[in-house]
C-alpha cells in the first residue's frame, strides 16, 4: 500500500482539521499546567523577603512560565497567528539568582503579563480546545455506531440527547449524520483553534513599546554586523588589489621600462619583454574583471536577479536546476544581496555538500522574496560550523531578511531565505537546468 500516495490523496482541509484536534488536545493538557504554575509564582513571590531564597526562586519560577507561554506562542503560530516573544534581552552579567537576575526578571512588564494570562488562557484553552476535540469524536461516534450497536447486541443505543436508536435501521441512519458532524468538526477546527491564538496574543504579544524596544534592539545588531561584513569586504577587496592588480600594474611597468631601455641595444629582447607585459596585462584585465564581479557583477545590472543565477548555475560544476517566478526587477541594493546570498549558498554547495544535483526556486508572494537552494548531498549543515552560513544570515539582516536551515544528516538540505521587497517593471518567467 503506498501510504505517502494515500496521504497525498487526503484534501488539505481534513489535513489541517485533523492537525488542529491534536493541536486542540495538546492545548487542553498544557492549559491544565497553569495553575500550577501561577501557584508556583506566587509562592516564590511571596518568598522575596526571606533572604537569597526568593531571589533564587523569582528567576526559576518565571523560566518555567516562560516556557509555558512559549510553547503557546508556538501553538498560535502553528494556527496561524504569529506571537513574538516580548522579554528583555537577558543582562550580559550575572548568575541566575542574582540580583540583576532578579532585577531583570520583575521589572520586565513581559513578566506580569504572562502572569495574568495564566488562568483567562487556561479557561479559554480547555473550552475551545474542548469543542475542537469533541465535535469531531462525536461525528466520529456517529461513524461507528452501527458496528457499535451490532456488537453491543443490546435494543437500544442513544446517539446524542434527541436522537434515540431502536433498530438497525435507525443506527444505519446515524452514519450519514456522523460524517456530516465529522466533517463539520475538521472544517471548523482550524478557525476555533485561531480564536484561541487571538485570545492569547492578546497578552503573549509584544506590546506596542515592547515592539519598538525589540526592533531598536534588532536593528543594533544588525547595524553592527551590516558594518562588520561591510568592513570585511572592503579588506578583502583592498587586498585583492594591492595583492594582485597592484602587484601586477607594477611588473608591467617595470617590464616596459626595461623594453625602453632595450629597444635600440637588443630589439628581440625588447620585443620579447613587451609580448611578456602584453600578457601580463590580459591577465590584470581578467583579475580586475573578476574584483569587479564580486563587487556588483555586470550580468546582474543587466539581467536582473533570474538571469544572474541562471548565468551562475551555469558555470557551476554542480547540475542545477532554476526555477524562477518574478515579476519585475528588485531594488539595487536587495536584488545585489539576494544574489550573494544565492551565490554563497550554491559555493557551499559544491565545496561542502558532495551534492549531486541542487535546485534554486525564486519566487515573490505578499511583499517577499522566497528563494530556497536545496541539494541531495551529505547534509549535516550547521550554521555555526563556518561554512558561510553566517555570512548569509548577516547579509540578509541588513535587509530584514531571514534565513531557515534544515540539513539532517544523511540530506537533503534545504536553506529557504526572505527577503521583504518590492517589485516593479514586467514579468519575467524562467525555468531551466544546468548540466
Amino acid at each position: 500500500m503506498d501510504v505517502a500516495g494515500a496521504g497525498e490523496r487526503v484534501p488539505p482541509w481534513v489535513r489541517r482539521g485533523g492537525r488542529s484536534v491534536l493541536a486542540g488536545a495538546a492545548g487542553i493538557g498544557l492549559a491544565l499546567t497553569n495553575l500550577p504554575l501561577l501557584v508556583l509564582s506566587i509562592a516564590s513571590l511571596a518568598l522575596v523577603p526571606v533572604p537569597f531564597l526568593g531571589m533564587a526562586l523569582v528567576p526559576w519560577t518565571t523560566n518555567l512560565v516562560r516556557k509555558r507561554t512559549d510553547l503557546e506562542r508556538r501553538l498560535a503560530s502553528r494556527a496561524g497567528v504569529p506571537v513574538a516573544r516580548p522579554y528583555h534581552p537577558p543582562p550580559e552579567r550575572g548568575v541566575p539568582g542574582g540580583w540583576r537576575r532578579f532585577r531583570w526578571t520583575l521589572t520586565d512588564p513581559a513578566t506580569w503579563r504572562d502572569l495574568a494570562w495564566l488562568v483567562p488562557g487556561a479557561v479559554v484553552g480547555i473550552a475551545v480546545g474542548a469543542i475542537v476535540v469533541a465535535i469531531p469524536l462525536y461525528g466520529l461516534a456517529g461513524l461507528t455506531l452501527t458496528p457499535v450497536w451490532i456488537w453491543m447486541g443490546t435494543d437500544w443505543y442513544g446517539y446524542g440527547t434527541v436522537w434515540s436508536v431502536d433498530t438497525f435501521g435507525e443506527a444505519v441512519l446515524c452514519v450519514p449524520q456522523g460524517a456530516a458532524i465529522l466533517a463539520g468538526g475538521l472544517w471548523v477546527a482550524p478557525w476555533l483553534r485561531r480564536v484561541d491564538a487571538s485570545f492569547d496574543r492578546l497578552l503573549l504579544a509584544p506590546t506596542r513599546a515592547a515592539e519598538l524596544r525589540l526592533r531598536v534592539t534588532q536593528l543594533t545588531v544588525t547595524r553592527a554586523d551590516t558594518v562588520d561584513a561591510q568592513a570585511a569586504e572592503l579588506r578583502r577587496i583592498e587586498r585583492d588589489l594591492h595583492d594582485g592588480i597592484q602587484a601586477r600594474l607594477v611588473s608591467l611597468g617595470m617590464m616596459i621600462g626595461l623594453a625602453d631601455e632595450l629597444i635600440d641595444r637588443n630589439p628581440a629582447a625588447a620585443h620579447e619583454m613587451l609580448a611578456e607585459a602584453r600578457k601580463s596585462s590580459g591577465t590584470a584585465l581578467v583579475e580586475l574583471r573578476h574584483l569587479v564581479r564580486g563587487i556588483h557583477p555586470p550580468v546582474l545590472a543587466e539581467r536582473g536577479l533570474v538571469g544572474a543565477v541562471r548565468a551562475l548555475a551555469l558555470s557551476l560544476p554542480v547540475p542545477i536546476t532554476v526555477d524562477a517566478d518574478l515579476s519585475g526587477r528588485l531594488d539595487t541594493p536587495v536584488e545585489s544581496a539576494a544574489y550573494f546570498a544565492v551565490a554563497e549558498t550554491l559555493t557551499n554547495v559544491v565545496r561542502h555538500s558532495r551534492a549531486q544535483h541542487a535546485w534554486v526556486s525564486l519566487c515573490h508572494d505578499a511583499g517577499r522574496l522566497a528563494m530556497v537552494v536545496t541539494d541531495d548531498g551529505a547534509g549535516g549543515a550547521d550554521s555555526a560550523a563556518g561554512t558561510g552560513l553566517r555570512g548569509i544570515e548577516r547579509r540578509l539582516a541588513a535587509f530584514d531578511g531571514t534565513m531557515t536551515l534544515s540539513s539532517p544528516p544523511g540530506g537533503p538540505t534545504v536553506i529557504t531565505m526572505e527577503l521583504p521587497c518590492a517589485l516593479s517593471s514586467p514579468r519575467t518567467t524562467h525555468s531551466f537546468a544546468t548540466d
